[in-house]
């Protein structure tokens, strides 16, 4: 009679943690504008997220950072460019973070929501209510 309760309980444990899993957000994630495809890491404690290609990286592998604000960074290519950081929180939602935006060279202040196991939203703000919001998709 032990055994059949242990492996209920086992059972029950692996199905509360299932959630947990398929909420992280770590991956490469597919967005919806300029065939970008961002990889979301693990940065310590917080989350980053950097462009590993897009439709200007793949007609150029060394197309710069051209628009940024500060002309300094202007000559960094956009391959395995910073676009996400010090994102913290989950296990659905994580706040307080950066996004960066090569096409305009602004950083915005963010938040990125899971939305499902394979789509998260991603919201960049000025200032609230002066917001964009995205939804990616999870390449792998």
């Amino acid at each position: 009679m032990k055994a059949p309760l242990v492996l209920a309980l086992a059972a029950s444990v692996v199905a509360l943690a299932s959630p947990a899993l398929a909420s992280d957000p770590t991956g490469l994630w597919q967005t919806p504008t300029n065939g970008g495809q961002v990889r979301i890491a693990r940065c310590g404690q917080a989350l980053c997220g950097t462009l590993e290609t897009s439709d200007r990286i793949r007609q150029d592998p060394n197309a710069r950072d051209v628009r940024n604000k500060n002309p300094e960074l202007r000559g960094r290519t956009l391959r395995n460019l910073p676009l996400l950081s010090g994102f913290t929180g989950g296990a659905a939602e994580w706040r307080g973070g950066s996004v960066y935006n090569p096409d305009d060279g602004g950083t915005y202040h963010g938040t990125i929501t899971m939305t499902g196991d394979n789509s998260l939203r991603l919201r960049g703000c000025i200032v609230v209510p002066l917001c964009k919001t995205q939804t990616w998709t999870r390449i792998q």
